[in-house]
Parts: C-alpha cells; sequence; structure tokens
C-alpha cells in the first residue's frame, strides 16, 4: 500500500514537472548561462507527449537529426501549426540551411502574414544574405510583436552593421530597457559601437558578464560585426574571447578558422576548422574552407622581397612572368602615391577554380566577384578563371592593392564607398582602358536620377536593393573620386583618407574638406557626371532600338547599310564594346568593301575604349602587321597579357613582333611564356628564347635554352647550328 501511494506521487510529480516546462524557458536558462537547469529543462520536454516540445528538448540536447524527425511528426499530427513551421525553421536557419527555412517561415505567412515568428525568421534570412529587406522585416516583427526582444536586437545589430552607430545605440537600449536581465545580445551591439569607436572600456561588457559569466557568443556577435566593417585582426581578438568563455561555439570557433585564413595563418586556420568539423559542425563555410586548405597543395608560393604570390602550379610558371612584374610596379607607384610602404609581407593569391575564390571570401557582403582585398592578404581570380576577354587581372589587381594601402592608412575605418571610389578611380589611373565601362543598369540610374546621395552611398554596397545597385554604386563611387581629384586634387583625396581614420562620417568630411554641405556637393556632382554621361543615358533608348537592325544587316553583309547607319549607331552608346559592338560591325564592313585602313581605324577605337575581346584584338594586331604597322600590332597584343595570357599563339607572336622590332627584353618576356605553356613544338619554343637571349647578349643562358632544345629533340639541325655558333662566340 505505502509503495502504491509513493508511486503514485511520482507519477503524479512527473506530469506536473512535465506541464510546467516550456521551451522558451529552457532557451533563455541556457543562454543566461543556467547549464544544470537548462539541462534539465530540455530533458523533460524529450519526455512530453507533445511532438513539438519532444523536437525542441532534442534541439536543445544537440541531437539535431531526431528534432528535425519530431518537428516533422508535430507537423503531420497538426499541419495547421505554425509555431511547429516556425521553430522547425529556426532549426534549420541555425544548421545553415536557409533555403528551408525561408520555405517554411513562407507557409506560416500565407496564413498569417503578420506572424511575428515567422517575420524575424525571414529577416534573419535576410541578414544572412546582407539583403536590404532584413531591416524592414525585422522592423515588421517588431511591430506585430513589441514585447519581441530578439526583433530589437536584430534591429540594433543591423543598424551597427550599416554603420549607422547612433542608431544602434537608440535600439539597443531600448531592448535592454524591455528585458534588462536577457538582453545579452543588445548589450553585445552596444559594446561593439564603442569598441568601434576605439574605446577600450564598455559598460555593456561588464553589465553582460554579470548576468552570464560564460556568454561567449557575447563577443561572437561583435567579432561578426568588426568583420563587417573589415576590421579582421580586431575580429579574430573577439572570437578568441568568445572561445575563451566558452570552448565549445563551434559556429564562433569555424568563423575564427575563416578569419586567420583570411590574413594568412593558414596553419591555425585548419587547426581551428578542424575542431569545429570533428565536433559536428559542418556548415558550408567551413567544408569548403578546409577543402580549399587542402588545396593549398598544388599552389607555389613564390617569394620575392615583401611580397608573396600563391599560384596554381599548372599555371604558375607562366603567371609569374606577368603578374610579378605587374605587382612590382604596382607596388612603387603606390608607395609613392600614398606615401607609405607596406611594412608586412603581402600576399597575392590567384585562383583558377572561381568557386575556391567565392569560398575565400565567402560571408562577406557586396562584393564585386573578382578579387577581395583582406589586409595584408588580397585574393582574387585567376584569368583562366573566366571565359577569355571577360576578365582584366591587371585591372583588378591594382583596384585591390589600392584597398590594402587605404584600409592601413585609415586602421580599416575608411567607408566602403570611399574605398571602392578610390579603387575604382586607380585602374582608369593606369590606362583609360581599364576599368570597367558604363553598362546599362548605370546609364539608367543616371537618366533616372536614382543614384544614391554620397552621405547614404554605403547602403548601395552593404544593403543594396539589387544586384544592379552594387554595380552603380561602384561607378558612383569612382566617378565622385574622378571628381574629387579633377576639382580639387589628389592631396584633398589624401586629407579625406585622414578624417576618415578618426571614423568622421562622410557629411562631416565632405563639409571640411571640400567646403560644402554633402547635399550641395550631390548637385554639384550630378553636373558634373550628366555633362560627361547624360546624352550617352539619354540615347541608350534610340541604341537600344537601332543595334537590332544594325546587328540584321551586318549578318546579311549588307555592308552599305552598315556603313551608312553604324557610325550614329556606335556614337549614341560608344562604351558598348560587348558582343557585337558596332565597331566590330563596322569593321566588318569596311573589310567586306575593301577599306581596311578604315577596318583597322574602328577596332583601334574598339580597343582603346577597353574592348577586351582576343579574337578582335588579334584580329587588329594582324591587319596591323599586314600593313607594315609592326610596333601597333605589338601594343595591341600587349593588351592581351593583362586579359588572358593563357595563350600559346599570342606570346609566339608578339615575341616575334618584338624580336623584328628590336625590343630584346620584350622578346625574352613572351619566349619564356611560350616555354612555360609548354607548346607542342616545346623544342622550338627553347630555340626561339635562346635567339632572343644571344640577341641580348646573354650567352649563357642562350646556350642553357639550345641544350634544352635538344633535350626534347636531340636531331634538331637549326638548335646543332646555333649550338655551334655560340660556342664559337664564346669559347
Amino acid at each position: 500500500m505505502r509503495s502504491s501511494i509513493r508511486t503514485a506521487a511520482f507519477l503524479l510529480l512527473g506530469a506536473m514537472a512535465l506541464v510546467a516546462a516550456d521551451s522558451r524557458t529552457c532557451w533563455t536558462e541556457r543562454k543566461l548561462g543556467k547549464a544544470t537547469e537548462a539541462d534539465a529543462c530540455f530533458a523533460e520536454l524529450t519526455r512530453s507527449n507533445s511532438a513539438l516540445d519532444r523536437a525542441e528538448g532534442l534541439w536543445g540536447q544537440g541531437a539535431f537529426e531526431a528534432a528535425n524527425v519530431s518537428f516533422r511528426e508535430a507537423l503531420t499530427r497538426d499541419p495547421s501549426s505554425l509555431e511547429a513551421r516556425v521553430r522547425w525553421g529556426r532549426l534549420f536557419l541555425e544548421r545553415s540551411n536557409p533555403r528551408e527555412a525561408q520555405q517554411l517561415f513562407q507557409e506560416v505567412l500565407k496564413v498569417d502574414e503578420k506572424h511575428a515568428g515567422a517575420l524575424l525568421g525571414m529577416a534573419l534570412v535576410s541578414a544572412e544574405g546582407f539583403s536590404s529587406k532584413a531591416e524592414e522585416l525585422a522592423g515588421q516583427a517588431a511591430a506585430a510583436d513589441p514585447s519581441l526582444l530578439e526583433a530589437q536586437e536584430l534591429l540594433a545589430r543591423l543598424a551597427l552593421e550599416r554603420n549607422r552607430l547612433d542608431e544602434a545605440r537608440a535600439i539597443g537600449r531600448k531592448a535592454v530597457a524591455m528585458k534588462p536581465g536577457e538582453a545579452l545580445d543588445a548589450m553585445a551591439v552596444l559594446a561593439a559601437a564603442d569598441w568601434l569607436e576605439d574605446k577600450p572600456v564598455s559598460e555593456w561588457e561588464s553589465n553582460a558578464l554579470k548576468i552570464n559569466p560564460k556568454y561567449g557568443e557575447f563577443y561572437g556577435i561583435a567579432a561578426r560585426i568588426f568583420i563587417l566593417h573589415r576590421r579582421y585582426k580586431e575580429a579574430i581578438a573577439l572570437y578568441e574571447k568568445a572561445l575563451k568563455l566558452d570552448p565549445e561555439n563551434w559556429r564562433d570557433r569555424s568563423e575564427l578558422g575563416v578569419n586567420l585564413m583570411r590574413l594568412g595563418k593558414d596553419a591555425e586556420a585548419k587547426q581551428n576548422l578542424e575542431a569545429a568539423y570533428n565536433a559536428g559542425f559542418r556548415d558550408a563555410a567551413t567544408v569548403n574552407t578546409l577543402r580549399l586548405i587542402d588545396s593549398y597543395s598544388r599552389f607555389d608560393l613564390i617569394r620575392k622581397g615583401n611580397t608573396v604570390l600563391r599560384l596554381s602550379k599548372k599555371e604558375s610558371e607562366l603567371l609569374r612572368i606577368y603578374v610579378q612584374a605587374e605587382l612590382d610596379r604596382a607596388i612603387a607607384a603606390f608607395d609613392k602615391k600614398y606615401r607609405m610602404k607596406l611594412s608586412e609581407p603581402f600576399q597575392l593569391e590567384l585562383y583558377p577554380d572561381h568557386e575556391d575564390f567565392a569560398v575565400r571570401t565567402m560571408g562577406l557582403p557586396g562584393l564585386g566577384a573578382l578579387g577581395v582585398a583582406f589586409g595584408d592578404t588580397v585574393a582574387m581570380d585567376s584569368p583562366s578563371a573566366r571565359p577569355p576577354g571577360e576578365f582584366h587581372w591587371a585591372s583588378t589587381m591594382w583596384h585591390e592593392l589600392s584597398h590594402v594601402y587605404v584600409l592601413k592608412l585609415t586602421d580599416h575605418k575608411v567607408p566602403r564607398w570611399f574605398t571602392e571610389g578610390i579603387s575604382v578611380h586607380e585602374e582608369t589611373q593606369v590606362s583609360k582602358e581599364w576599368g570597367d565601362r558604363l553598362d546599362p543598369p548605370i546609364l539608367k540610374a543616371v537618366r533616372e536620377k536614382t543614384l544614391l546621395p554620397v552621405a547614404e552611398l554605403d547602403k548601395g554596397f552593404q544593403q543594396p536593393e539589387s544586384p544592379s545597385q552594387v554595380l552603380v554604386s561602384y561607378f558612383q563611387a569612382g566617378r565622385i573620386v574622378d571628381y574629387i581629384v579633377e576639382t580639387w586634387g589628389w592631396e584633398k583625396v589624401l586629407s579625406m583618407i585622414a578624417d576618415f581614420k578618426k571614423m568622421r562620417p562622410t557629411a562631416e568630411v565632405v563639409q571640411a574638406e571640400l567646403g560644402m554641405p554633402a547635399a550641395e556637393f550631390d548637385k554639384k556632382f550630378q553636373a558634373w557626371l550628366n555633362a560627361q554621361t547624360g546624352k550617352m543615358a539619354n540615347d541608350f533608348g534610340e541604341w537600344e532600338k537601332k543595334m537590332p537592325g544594325l546587328v540584321k544587316a551586318a549578318q546579311a553583309k549588307d555592308w552599305p547599310t552598315v556603313l551608312a547607319d553604324g557610325p550614329a549607331v556606335r556614337d549614341l552608346y560608344p562604351e558598348y564594346v560587348g558582343k557585337m559592338s558596332a565597331y566590330e560591325l563596322l569593321a566588318n564592313a569596311y573589310a567586306g568593301s575593301k577599306q581596311p585602313e578604315k577596318a583597322i581605324d574602328e577596332l583601334w577605337r574598339y580597343a582603346r575604349k577597353g574592348g577586351r575581346d582576343p579574337g578582335v584584338l588579334k584580329r587588329l594586331a594582324s591587319m596591323l602587321a599586314e600593313a607594315n604597322r609592326e610596333k601597333e600590332a605589338a601594343d595591341v597584343l600587349a593588351r592581351l597579357n593583362y586579359i588572358y595570357p593563357l595563350d600559346t599563339g599570342l606570346h609566339e607572336k608578339l615575341g616575334g613582333l618584338y624580336a623584328k622590332l628590336g625590343d630584346k627584353r620584350g622578346a625574352i618576356t613572351e619566349f619564356r611564356a611560350l616555354v612555360a605553356m609548354k607548346p607542342g613544338d616545346l623544342a622550338g619554343a627553347h630555340l626561339q628564347l635562346a635567339k632572343a637571349y644571344r640577341a641580348n647578349h646573354q650567352l649563357k643562358e642562350a646556350t642553357d635554352q639550345v641544350y634544352l632544345a635538344l633535350e626534347v629533340a636531340p636531331g634538331y639541325k637549326e638548335a646543332q647550328k646555333v649550338l655551334l655558333e655560340l660556342t664559337a662566340a664564346n669559347p
């Protein structure tokens, strides 16, 4: 009897405990550092009759697959449950599956468009993708449920990521006032705002750690904000603090690894990434970055002075010839222009597989798809990563190297728009043919006057409304710097760099350095820009109407029509040098009408406007050579070394032209490149290089190359003859 009473009492207490268990309480206890209470709470949930509660309990215990099964069971039992969909979506989001998460949130919003949890979930998905919609969605979630702390914390973080410090502080304090004992993430945002302004001590750090002394994520949140401000070294220090408090925060450990790699610390990066991977944290960034590190065995590290090149072994012998020379030239120019020298070793990495480059830059918003600067390291596509003609590697390298100098001069505190503007400006300072052309989205923005005010231009990079807005913002930023240099001189740019190092806002710097309010600057800049591009922007619609007819006439070889209409169509949009440009169509028409000189003139216009199609440029070079204009032919072909140097025919032809013109060093460079590409006639390539060395009186090098030719083809009579001549000249 006594035993049965005791059993009944035990069962009653257990039932009461199950009723009392609540998933929100469990998660709150965990966040506040009450590990024992949280573990017990989640354990209770796993014994619940509710599949949804069991899912939460299993999730809290780290049994993610089992939690996934229980969430599915919960929806099978109650297909109308919005809460189950939202919570399942949050599990997917935590496990780096935003696509599945978004689908579940959208299903909820179809039923209840003001569901705060689903709106918050969508905001978090958008924030991960750096979408401008994140703030709007978080605002809607906060409006739908004013007591939703997480929505306020997200709004504060997003404002700080966008460099709106005052707004971030206001929202963060509001969140803390809502729940002073729980708003740890808001406190992290407030502390990060202080640290971004170089305030070493923040009251919010001590406040948060009093609540939960083991809350390492406090520093993880701040670290992610610092990364978006490109302050990688400080972010790494914050991750290290986070992991001291919570060594098993595998997300933070993985992100520490990724950022160590960005600074060239590959061994430390691999150690942290492998620890996260072995603990079961296997998101895309962790897995792909480890694969990339493993692939480094297939790369060469080439050291020269204070620089390091990381080049794929399959193309390093060729690319080092051009990349090292161009890097040396750029560093010499920037040392003088920016009045500083790179004190730490600088590493330039070129990736022949664009996906490897994408992994290298994972987790950063608003990036061009060609290169990225991390401080003392620049990663970019190799020319082989893209179809010939789509990529000007040298222009990209100068762009990214400019970032290195400006970031160092400002301690990484420069606004995104200004450093991008300087880099775009620098591309065309090397050559007017470099840099990007005026694409249709840019012309549309100029025509419709949708360019952002200078004080808000960072939005175009950090929270673009569309992919085209990023493109337009690059253009606008570059032209603003062009305008400043043209009107006030380069010294003014250096003064602005110094101001931005002090974290002065754009509007304040414009007023101080350019002597006018930002709004007045916008008007003057717009007038200057319209004088340069307004007509082209207004004529673009007419070009769109007339271009198809010109293409049709060219395809039909109706040369009289092309010659009659082509010049006017070309001049409506002279920046267009893409496929089937008016320049190329007119050149075809002139050639078809037996007017080769006019065809050459038209193709020269194409080249000088920045046309990059290797086929078109090689055609121009051939026509120039046939017209005995070898120097111009060589000038045209030399452009291709900056665009697509992986072409044996290019180096053989250009080397021959240089030899004929008496450019001995040029001939040596091109025949070295030809040998590096291992052409079909490798013996012949060695012999051509030998002759180039002999012409430059480098007899030892010439002899070495002849021997290499004879190793490939022992019976090569011309090589034997040259060897005898060299031996006679240099016994």
